[in-house]
């Protein structure tokens, strides 16, 4: 059976403030928080894999210094392209402890469900699940009523970890005022994918609000992951959300 221990991919950063108690006349203001994507695991099946998502991440604040955050996690998928992925919280980056470790998510094409087990509350709630088995590229050219343009450049071949993958830059400019802006802003986003395992195995995202962020796969071993994975953790309890999906509706 698995635990829910810290193994080794989204991240989380949140920063809080709270008025003084003494204050009647302010109350808790809430908080500010940023989530990180990791690395797209498709549910493709055959393809089994698991690896550690590294994310680094440099953010510059708005008094012009840096800070340097680091997250590391297990992903893995097995030969159904059922997928296992943690949510951990960023740790500085020279820090030499890991990230903690606070969700945990299951996907499972072949049940078609998705379970997401929340360290906190020790509960894991099941819903629906539509299995995405394919990359969406957006089309070279302007898109979004005019105020985005995006090129795509080919940046040819290369192997990490004797995995051969193929680079490719896209380049997003967003029009003067198009979002608040009030100069044309750039980003760019470069991809390093495999096209045995159907997954990118290094991603690059520069741009002028969230800063540079690097996202690796490494220590990938392309055998069959540890069934147990997709147990649910030792202490949770489960409770089934798709009802309540269907009420909705």
């Amino acid at each position: 059976m698995k635990r829910f221990a810290p193994i080794v991919a989204a991240g989380f950063l949140a920063l809080g403030l709270a008025a003084p108690a003494q204050d009647p006349a302010r109350g808790p203001d809430g908080k500010t928080s940023s989530r990180v994507s990791g690395i797209e695991i498709l549910a493709i099946p055959g393809k089994p894999f698991s690896a550690k998502s590294t994310i680094l991440w440099d953010r510059t604040l708005a008094d012009g210094s840096t800070i340097h955050l680091r997250l590391e996690a297990r992903v893995s998928r097995d030969s159904q392209g059922r997928v296992y992925r943690e949510r951990h919280n960023f740790v500085p980056a020279d820090s030499t402890g890991p990230a903690p470790l606070y969700e945990i998510h299951l996907y499972d094409p072949v049940s078609r469900t998705q379970m997401l087990c929340n360290g906190r509350s020790y509960r894991c709630g099941l819903t629906d699940y539509k299995p995405q088995t394919f990359f969406e590229e957006t089309p070279e050219g302007i898109y979004d009523h005019g105020a985005r343009t995006l090129t795509r450049e080919h940046l040819g071949a290369d192997t990490i970890e004797g995995i051969y993958v193929t680079g490719t830059r896209e380049t997003t400019t967003i029009s003067a005022g198009a979002r608040g802006n009030e100069l044309a802003m750039t980003s760019t986003n470069e991809y390093w994918y495999s096209d045995e395992l159907q997954t990118n195995l290094a991603v690059t995202r520069l741009n002028p609000i969230d800063g540079k962020q690097v996202l690796k796969l490494s220590q990938i071993s392309r055998g069959e992951p540890d069934p147990h994975l997709w147990d649910v953790p030792i202490g949770f309890k489960v409770f089934d959300m798709r009802a309540q999906s269907l009420q909705k509706r």
